[in-house]
């Protein structure tokens, strides 16, 4: 039996929502404690800040990933009725049109029109899914999963500069907590890029310098609007 080959696309559903998570986690929490610190506030009121930006966070990353794949998943689903339908009312036509896109991919007329047969005897809908829709398992919406990933993940990526808010030093809050979220950046950007398959110095760049943006505007409009009140 030959090696099974192990390849990464199935992986793309859960990476991308856990990846967005952590790194909304990390860079909002990050980007509010120290746009809060810069106004001057204290401690305590930074910490109670930050987790109420992260449990908000958490929330709206839930919701938004489920109605954002909800509405993905709605569309596969009523384009695989209409598909089911169109199998039941023009099977003919239906075997022609897998058949001319097997021909576009290469296949001789004769061989593309065997494929297409047992493939539609083998199961017609999953067939015309996958390779007149695009529709495939690996692929699939599946918002539960989106969702739950990505407010977890959330919740993980904030909680790593609130920790650094109670560990810092008093006077070094600011440089601790943008110190400790850029590296916490970098380490996910490059993960994530590795277990994709991509380059893991990429990613862990392309992460870092968005989030070094995000977190110095913040910060001055911290210090601008706090130094006014």
């Amino acid at each position: 039996m030959p090696p099974q080959e192990r390849h990464r696309t199935d992986r793309i559903g859960w990476l991308r929502a856990a990846v967005l998570g952590a790194n909304d986690g990390i860079v909002s929490t990050a980007s509010l404690i120290l746009g809060v610190a810069a106004a001057g506030a204290t401690s305590h009121d930074i910490l109670v800040a930050g987790i109420a930006g992260m449990v908000a966070g958490a929330m709206s990353m839930a919701a938004g990933e489920y109605v954002s794949v909800s509405s993905q998943s709605d569309t596969e689903q009523a384009d695989i009725s209409l598909e089911g339908i169109e199998l039941a009312t023009d099977p003919s036509g239906e075997l022609a049109e897998l058949t001319m896109i097997y021909e576009k991919r290469g296949l001789n007329p004769l061989l593309a029109k065997q494929v297409a047969e047992q493939l539609t005897a083998h199961g017609a809908l999953v067939a015309h899914a996958r390779d007149e829709l695009g529709i495939s398992d690996s692929f699939r919406a599946r918002p539960v999963q989106a969702a739950f990933a990505s407010a977890g993940t959330f919740a993980v990526g904030a909680a790593l500069p609130l920790l650094t808010v109670v560990l810092a030093p008093e006077g070094y809050l600011v440089p601790s907590v943008a110190g400790s979220s850029l590296l916490f950046l970098a380490l996910l950007g490059g993960l994530a890029a590795f277990t994709g398959g991509a380059n893991a110095t990429k990613g862990a760049v392309r992460v870092t310098v968005w989030g070094a943006l995000a977190m110095a505007l913040t910060a001055g409009v911290g210090a601008v609007f706090g130094a006014g009140m």
